[in-house]
């Protein structure tokens, strides 16, 4: 395995090396159907333009570092790079870990995950790396039904990840966190785009940019994704505005808000927004995966004190997807 490290990768993130195809294949036999030579070397690797490809390298990458088996999703829904996941994980463990010597670790710590989408991917690495609980929300049941499935196959992490539809579109938090619920943190990847069509616009820039000029329309993008994954009215922007809005009402409920935005020019408008609501603090975060930058930004309603006074017992919300 070549040593090299991603250094740009959060220090606890456990795929800062070289993928190890070795061990990979030997934890899912099933990748070696696309592992191949590094063309002039001995390194091996995968076509990561072929989205069956990303799709089996993910599943190894779970089975062998998170022990999550039969992982599935369904076409067309977002498949999502681990690194970068689990960055975003370990970013938020040093968020509550705050000024406290170690990371707050066992069920006692509770997350919310805001659109989860089918592939449940958060709430699983949060379960195994940490041993949190989560309450995973999603608009789309089919998304919920494929979770639910991923949890029935991996019991001793589906006993700590919750599944709940957000029945209104409309809202984000609302007849989600119940007046008994505490948090220590939410989560979300929000819709990127503002249309179906800034959607497959950037699509295809992608595509351009892998060279994959030729015969776009047929082509997938290995990532995946459905409508609500990608876009919404408004783009991220808006969601994130409404979000931002509605965290003031949970506000001593909640210990730390977060969000990715994937654009910096973004934020400029996001902080204006912040000034009518007052937060305690707001961090910005940035994240590099490869040539790509994006950014967590987390806001509090709560001072340090209140942070490191008592334990957020929180009650999990209970799964109603049939």
């Amino acid at each position: 395995m070549n040593p090299t490290e991603k250094n740009n990768l959060h220090p606890r993130n456990l795929h800062r090396s070289r993928y190890d195809f070795e061990i990979l294949m030997h934890s899912n036999p099933k990748l070696k159907t696309f592992v191949q030579k590094v063309k002039d070397t001995d390194h091996l690797t995968i076509d990561f333009d072929n989205p069956k490809a990303v799709k089996c390298l993910n599943k190894s990458l779970l089975m062998t570092y998170y022990n999550v088996q039969n992982w599935e999703i369904p076409n067309g829904f977002l498949c999502p790079p681990i690194p970068g996941r689990a960055d975003y994980i370990h970013y938020i463990a040093d968020l509550i870990q705050g000024n406290k010597s170690v990371i707050p670790r066992g069920s006692f710590v509770k997350g919310l995950d805001i659109g989860v989408g089918a592939n449940c991917i958060y709430p699983l690495i949060g379960a195994s790396v940490y041993d949190w609980d989560f309450v995973a929300t999603d608009t789309n049941l089919k998304a919920l039904k494929n979770c639910s499935a991923i949890l029935q196959e991996n019991p001793a992490l589906g006993e700590k990840i919750s599944l709940q539809q957000q029945l209104n579109s409309r809202f984000i938090f609302k007849d989600i966190i119940e007046p008994e619920d505490k948090f220590h943190f939410t989560m979300c990847n929000p819709p990127f785009h503002a249309s179906e069509e800034e959607a497959k616009k950037a699509t295809f820039r992608k595509l351009n940019n892998l060279d994959l000029q030729k015969d776009q329309t047929t082509k997938t993008p290995n990532f995946g994704g459905i409508s609500d994954e990608l876009w919404c009215d408004g783009g991220e922007v808006k969601f994130i505005t409404q979000m931002i809005f509605e965290s003031a009402k949970y506000q001593q409920q909640v210990m730390w808000f977060t969000t990715l935005v994937s654009k910096n020019e973004h934020l400029k408008s996001l902080m204006k927004v912040f000034k009518k609501i007052n937060p305690i603090d707001i961090k910005v975060i940035e994240m590099k995966q490869g040539q790509k930058t994006s950014r967590i930004l987390a806001w509090t309603f709560m001072n340090e004190s209140r942070m490191n006074n008592g334990r957020f017992d929180a009650q999990k919300a209970s799964d109603n997807v049939d």
